[in-house]
């Protein structure tokens, strides 16, 4: 009796529990297989998009500003004469330089797409203040003191362009870079320019 109760209690029990069909496994594998095919589209979509994702903003900042130095170099020498390498024209050299700017611009380009590098920084107006003041007193104190000495007055001025200013540094940068420049432009090359005071 108790053999013939626990066998049609099991009978019973297996009447109420689910069966798993042919169709259920069916429709567990195409649902599997979709959701793979999905999940292999994204990766596919990241990846592509992580090849040209900019991953040094500096990088490629300064490949745009040499790609567009390169293009208004060969823009505005167009109607200047080339020559040749034995004969060069007025046009020769800044067509070379032109495509050699435009060159280190691609390559910095294609560096930033590879290279992770620091974003680009907001702009400082305190480097760009100091930097065209200096130009504006070299190029008006020239006439007066003369090279050397607007030449130490430029460097001291661009000098405060940076937060950390220091004076005996920046003196003795300013005399050495002085100094050079008459010893180069003035007695060297023979260029028309004041070198001293009252000349």
């Amino acid at each position: 009796m108790r053999t013939t109760a626990i066998s049609e209690t099991r009978t019973s029990a297996a009447t109420w529990l689910p069966v798993a069909g042919a169709n259920d496994i069916d429709f567990d594998f195409r649902k599997m297989s979709w959701q793979a095919r999905a999940a292999g589209r994204r990766r596919a979509l990241k990846g592509g998009s992580s090849m040209f994702r900019v991953k040094s903003p500096q990088d490629f900042g300064a490949a745009i500003v040499f790609l567009l130095i390169g293009i208004a170099g060969l823009y505005f020498g167009r109607e200047l004469t080339y020559g040749t390498a034995a004969r060069m024209g007025p046009g020769y050299f800044p067509f070379i330089l032109s495509w050699v700017i435009i060159g280190i611009g691609v390559v910095v380009g294609l560096m930033s797409l590879s290279i992770e590098g620091p974003p680009i920084e907001p702009m400082q107006f305190r480097p760009i203040f100091f930097v065209l003041l200096s130009v504006v007193i070299f190029g008006y104190l020239m006439t007066y003191v003369g090279l050397a000495i607007t030449g130490v007055v430029m460097t001291l001025v661009a000098a405060f362009a940076r937060r950390n200013f220091n004076l005996l540094e920046s003196l003795a940068l300013g005399i050495g870079l002085s100094i050079g420049c008459v010893l180069i432009f003035v007695y060297a090359l023979g260029q028309p320019l004041p070198a001293w005071w009252g000349e």
